[in-house]
C-alpha cells in the first residue's frame, strides 16, 4: 500500500511540474483542457478551468516578481489536487500517464544539439566572437610544460 501511494505521489508531482511548466508557455491553451477534463471528470469543469487560470495568473506574476516561493507554492497546489485525483479513481493513473506521454519531449537515441541564441552587448567588436562551452582546434590535447620540466 506504502508502494502505491508513492507511486501515486511521484506520479502527482510529476503531473503538477510539467503543467505548471506549462502555464506560462502559448501550449498552455491546449494542454488546459486535458487537464480540466482530467480533475473535473465532467463536474465542475468551469470552476477547475477558471482555477486554472487564475493560478496561471499568480505563476506568471510571481516569477515576473522573482518570487520563487509564490511559483512553488502553484506548484504545490496542483501536485495536491492531482494526487488526489489520483487516490478518487482507479482509472486517473493511466489516463494522466498517457497525458504525460503525450506532452513528454521525443527521445532521441543519437546526440542531441541544443540551439543557444546569444547576444553581444557594451560595445563594438571589429573580428568574430566565439561563444562556446568548450573550442578545440581538433589537435589532441597535450599538458603544457612550464619552464623546467622534460
Amino acid at each position: 500500500m506504502e508502494a502505491e501511494l508513492t507511486t501515486l505521489t511521484a506520479l502527482a508531482a510529476s503531473g503538477a511540474t510539467t503543467f505548471v511548466g506549462l502555464m506560462a508557455t502559448e501550449a498552455w491553451t491546449q494542454v488546459r483542457g486535458r487537464l480540466v477534463r482530467f480533475l473535473g471528470r465532467g463536474e465542475n469543469d468551469e470552476v477547475i478551468d477558471a482555477e486554472l487560470e487564475e493560478s496561471r495568473e499568480a505563476l506568471i506574476a510571481a516569477r515576473r516578481d522573482g518570487d520563487e516561493d509564490g511559483a512553488r507554492d502553484v506548484a504545490a497546489e496542483w501536485r495536491i489536487r492531482i494526487r488526489q485525483a489520483l487516490r478518487d479513481n482507479p482509472e486517473a493513473e493511466q489516463e494522466l500517464r498517457a497525458i504525460l506521454d503525450e506532452l513528454a519531449p521525443q527521445q532521441t537515441t543519437g546526440p542531441t544539439v541544443a540551439i543557444n541564441h546569444n547576444t553581444i552587448s557594451g560595445g563594438h567588436y571589429n573580428a568574430p566572437v566565439i561563444m562556446a562551452q568548450w573550442v578545440n582546434d581538433g589537435a589532441p590535447s597535450t599538458p603544457r610544460r612550464g619552464p623546467g620540466t622534460a
